[in-house]
């Protein structure tokens, strides 16, 4: 990047910073209707348009109208509305392409998988033996390195929350999270 494109950056304001974003990703080009797509449902929080380069036929693109590179930016109704829909685009799929199931995800960050930098949900739909194989490997674990993982995400649970997370039950081991206060802390 040019040096003084560099310069020009990190004396953006927030929200400059934000439409300069908006302006160079092709999928808020889509939603703003600047690039052509074959859209199949918008409202005020998200759209969703076919994939140009589906998994199977009927893969659907589900995206925050607004600019977030990854789940964690975005406003928790956002994230509550998307999800309404991606259950209601699945069952569309399921009806109107007679899919015997659909494999929702969304790649959340770079490790994760995420190719482009704007958060969204796959709705693909599946039959089986499609060739799409998204079997989760199954690894071991000690119960010491168990335990301290337990550990550290219940330690970041609880200062999240400000308290211990309550136990539902000792012997099974369920805890119940009071996901409204998680949501407020992360703001």
């Amino acid at each position: 990047m040019p040096e003084d494109m560099d310069e020009r950056l990190k004396n953006m304001s927030p929200e400059e910073l934000k439409e300069f974003q908006k302006k160079q990703c092709i999928f808020c080009q889509i939603i703003s209707g600047k690039v052509q797509s074959r859209k199949i449902y918008s409202d005020d929080i998200c759209t969703a348009v076919m994939d140009i380069n589906p998994a199977n036929p009927g893969h659907i693109l589900l995206l925050p109208n607004e600019h977030y590179a990854i789940m964690a930016l975005m406003p928790d109704d956002t994230v509550t509305s998307m999800f309404k829909v991606a259950k209601k685009l699945s069952n569309v799929i399921l009806k109107a392409l007679k899919a015997e199931g659909t494999t929702i995800f969304g790649a959340n960050g770079i490790a994760a998988g995420q190719k482009a930098p704007h958060f969204m949900l796959h709705i693909i739909p599946r039959m089986p033996d499609d060739g799409i194989d998204f079997k989760l490997p199954q690894k071991q674990l000690t119960e010491t390195d168990m335990q301290e993982i337990h550990k550290r995400v219940f330690a970041r649970l609880e200062q999240l929350l400000g308290h211990a997370p309550t136990i539902l039950s000792e012997q099974k081991k369920e805890e119940k999270v009071d996901l409204d206060s998680i949501s407020k802390l992360l703001k």
